[in-house]
């Protein structure tokens, strides 16, 4: 990294500030989109206001009709508080210490996301050259953190809740991958940092000033992405594992006070890491037009342009999410393996074609 060598660092100072910094992520990446999202954009799409007195100078007398103005940013920190001090119940059948690990399985394959994720040319905590391999593996990984929560509950709701989540993780990664291949193609690598220089560097009808974003060649691949991503996040409409009608709160019904506050920060974490991901496959990533990759400024201005791009994607999730009604097990099923899985394959072919003529 190009600051390393400005302020001489070792290679154990180095690993320490990229450690600092992806273990950063994760919390300030929750608290962003619970924020933003969960609080005042699903409140407007509601047509309600959300928490408006809890911190800010929105909770000073006359200042609250100020849309400018920060209100309810301190509800996360709030609930948070709330979390730690409540009691950490173990159930008296529990396996205690698979049913602890569960929320640290879960949340590291979420830190373990951001690692091959580039915020700018040299902004990258490991380039590895199969980042996108990488960053598919560790987010399989939750699927055991959800099937040691359910099984060490010793709770009939909590396993058909984990058999549930993990049946339908496991449904959907595969269009979330075959989503991806169209990338992987088109681009010639499965290094993310190489995959926005595909996309800077390349040109749409031989116009390249604005590169060439693979959301335009690949729109359909996003859309499989962005589905496949919504199923992996366990969010309305692929709820169902956690349907509270049937399942009280599927795998985390014996949860309580941080434990659960753990898996709710990966679930919008998670959130936050698939958004950057598919910001960097498909829109380009730290790219701006007009700033080569080469130029110092792109490491300055990148981690900003890549935020609102994520930003844009997490919109797209949320609104999906605050929209669309639960399905049933089956029809979710039936949406991964009729229609999503046989679409992905289609458009693997389609790419490879394009890919050899043009």
């Amino acid at each position: 990294m190009t600051f390393a060598v400005v302020l001489h660092l070792a290679y154990w100072q180095l690993t320490i500030i990229k450690l600092l910094v992806v273990l950063s992520v994760v919390p300030l990446g929750a608290l962003v989109l619970g924020y933003v999202f969960l609080m005042k954009v699903m409140a407007h799409m509601q047509s309600r206001l959300g928490p408006m007195d809890s911190g800010g100078l929105a909770s000073r007398p006359g200042l609250r009709e100020n849309p400018f103005l920060p209100h309810g940013w301190f509800q996360l920190i709030g609930d948070f508080v709330k979390f730690v001090q409540k009691e950490d119940i173990f159930p008296a059948l529990a396996d205690r210490w698979v049913f602890a690990l569960a929320p640290a399985v879960v949340i590291m394959s979420t830190f373990l996301l951001f690692v091959v994720v580039p915020a700018g040319p040299h902004l990258i905590a490991q380039n590895l050259d199969v980042g996108i391999f990488f960053a598919l593996a560790v987010s399989s990984l939750s699927v055991l953190g959800v099937l040691m929560a359910g099984w060490a509950s010793a709770n009939k709701y909590s396993l058909m809740g984990a058999l549930r989540a993990a049946g339908q993780l496991i449904a959907y990664e595969l269009p979330m991958v075959l989503g991806i291949m169209g990338v992987v193609v088109q681009a010639g690598t499965m290094s993310l940092q190489g995959i926005v220089l595909a996309q800077a560097h390349g040109s749409i009808f031989g116009f390249g000033r604005l590169g060439e974003p693979f959301v335009i060649t690949q729109f359909f691949g996003f859309l499989l992405f962005l589905a496949a991503a919504q199923a992996e996040l366990i969010q309305t409409p692929f709820d169902m594992p956690l349907a509270e009608s049937e399942l009280v709160a599927g795998y985390l019904t014996e949860y309580s006070g941080l434990r659960y506050l753990l898996f709710y920060m990966a679930e919008t974490a998670s959130a936050f890491a698939f958004a950057a991901i598919a910001a960097t496959l498909f829109l380009g990533g730290w790219y701006l037009p007009g700033i080569g990759p080469s130029r110092q400024l792109a490491d300055v201005i990148g981690p900003f342009v890549l935020g609102a791009k994520i930003m844009l994607v997490a919109f797209l999730i949320y609104w999906i999410r605050f929209t669309y009604p639960r399905l049933r097990e089956d029809q979710l099923q039936t949406f991964a393996w009729k229609y999503l899985i046989p679409l992905s394959l289609v458009n693997i072919l389609v790419t490879g074609i394009l890919k050899v003529v043009f």
